[in-house]
């Protein structure tokens, strides 16, 4: 058994997962990742499509794996025979981690988050979205990458806390060329899709910072950078629509639970729009914008 961290937890897996880092003192219970059989279900929501039976939800990822969830803290992985393992390792730590941390109650959000001066700040937003691209624009200034994609938050003394995920970004090739970097140098992070994966450097990584700010990125190519805050009933929906795998909670999760802990959020930390053109000249503009309006928050020490 091979072990590693990720999301605070302690990962014992029969898979080797190279994309994480050694298992190190202080994280939860272990989480047991095995191969083994795990018969066809009927399937009930979401794309890839989960199911609930008494043995365990069920993640079918077609021509890749089949992924039996179960207790928060167990993931048994039957891999379709041609399926490559870093197309089995992509669906294993994201939709069906997704699922554990769903069921272990852990708010896992579509982010990605950095750190600066000691504190977290988070770009929330759909696949498409641009925050890897952001997020690597800022780690190529010297700033930590906490999580790429999935950004999972847990309570910690009355503050909501990102816990580190994958030391890693996953860029599409455009992104890529934009940062300077050669794609021919990196692995695919998908087989099908021109998209890769951009290993953190070991000394830019970090452990589990307090969250300060939550920025929801919107585009428009004639108006930005520029933020607005989302207050009230606007802050918690977007922190809901963004929610990673938010379609499976009422399968998986407690949707009652998942509404106070996102109205919570949007409570103790401030949430903005921040609309920023799209095309990769206007990036450092971007991060200076970004930076000031940081440095401008009243109350948020950074």
């Amino acid at each position: 058994m091979h072990e590693y961290r990720l999301f605070g937890l302690a990962l014992r897996s029969e898979i080797p997962l190279p994309e994480l880092e050694p298992r190190a003192h202080g994280e939860r219970d272990a989480v047991t990742i095995r191969l083994g059989v795990v018969p066809e279900a009927p399937h009930d929501v979401g794309a890839p499509p989960l199911s609930v039976t008494p043995l365990g939800a069920t993640l079918i990822v077609p021509e890749v794996a089949r992924f039996r969830i179960q207790g928060g803290n167990s993931i048994l992985v039957d891999r379709c025979g041609d399926a490559s393992d870093r197309n089995v390792r992509l669906f294993l730590l994201g939709s069906a981690m997704g699922v554990l941390l769903h069921q272990l109650g852990i708010l896992p959000l579509h982010a990605n988050a950095i750190a600066i001066d000691g504190a977290a700040v988070a770009f929330l937003g759909h696949s498409g979205a641009g925050k890897s691209t952001l997020a690597a624009a800022f780690h190529d200034r010297g700033n930590a990458i906490l999580s790429d994609d999935v950004c999972a938050l847990v309570r910690r003394d009355e503050t909501f806390v990102v816990e580190p995920g994958i030391p890693r970004l996953r860029l599409w090739r455009d992104a890529v060329e934009r940062s300077g970097r050669d794609p021919e140098t990196y692995e695919r992070a998908f087989d099908a899709i021109d998209k890769y994966t951009v290993r953190t450097e070991p000394d830019a990584r970090c452990t589990a910072m307090p969250l300060r700010v939550i920025y929801l990125l919107a585009r428009d190519e004639v108006a930005g950078p520029k933020v607005r805050p989302l207050t009230g009933l606007d802050g918690m929906r977007a922190l809901m629509e963004n929610t990673y795998r938010g379609d499976f909670i009422g399968t998986v999760g407690e949707a009652p639970a998942h509404f106070q802990t996102c109205l919570a959020l949007s409570r103790e930390v401030p949430v903005f729009e921040l609309v920023r053109p799209w095309d990769s000249r206007s990036i450092d503009a971007t991060i200076a914008y970004v930076e000031a309006h940081l440095r401008a928050l009243p109350g948020v020490a950074l």
